[in-house]
């Protein structure tokens, strides 16, 4: 049987939008809690062969709702390509990627998605957030699309501001199960990854389920 890139996979679950539960303070040196530099993780961003719900509760611990997105309603889709940092054989940091259609008035186009970036909370105020979304950034721009898309609740954007993303005005428009269409009730946050191309002026429908 032929896989649909657009179903939700229960093995790729774990990625949804990125939350202030998993990314509160991640780059804050003066975070409560932060670890001394002497124990901070050091490993290189690696790309994981896979990132399965073990490997999310090795970060996040085994919540029923991690990403705090339960309350939105929405079903989400894994991502094809994922970026993780290990502090010694633990998975402490993650990003994912994928490369998703979508229109802007009416005129189809691709972004590269991101999310289920995720920091695990005993390691954060490292800059972990910064060095692996950029890691997966790095890999985003050799996709072939000019811009990064990604999904965040409020208290975060001040973070990706501060990454170089920037806030898209305007409602975007999502797939669900049923052919039904819905508001993404989330930011929509983008990024160039061609230079500083522009992001197109126009109405936005994602042609997939949000990641």
């Amino acid at each position: 049987m032929t896989k649909n890139p657009n179903s939700p996979d229960p093995a790729d679950s774990p990625d949804s939008p990125d939350s202030p539960d998993a990314l509160e303070s991640a780059d804050s040196p003066n975070s409560p809690g932060s670890p001394n530099s002497s124990d901070s993780p050091s490993s290189p961003v690696i790309r994981l062969d896979r990132y399965t719900r073990a490997e999310q509760n090795e970060i996040l611990g085994d919540l029923d709702d991690p990403f705090s997105v339960a309350e939105t309603g929405l079903t989400w889709r894994g991502k094809d390509v994922h970026f993780g940092i290990r502090h010694g054989a633990r998975l402490v940091a993650h990003a994912g990627l994928v490369r998703l259609p979508l229109t802007i008035d009416d005129t189809p186009t691709e972004v590269v998605g991101v999310g289920g970036v995720a920091v695990a909370a005993d390691v954060r105020g490292c800059g972990l957030a910064r060095r692996v979304a950029a890691a997966a950034l790095e890999h985003a721009r050799t996709m072939g699309p000019r811009h990064a898309l990604l999904f965040c609740r409020p208290p975060l954007e001040a973070l990706y501001r501060r990454l170089g993303w920037h806030r898209l005005d305007g409602d975007v428009v999502v797939e669900q199960p049923e052919s039904r269409l819905v508001v993404m009730p989330l930011r929509t946050m983008v990024i160039s990854l061609q230079g500083d191309v522009p992001w197109p002026s126009g109405r936005v429908r994602l042609l997939s389920l949000p990641m």
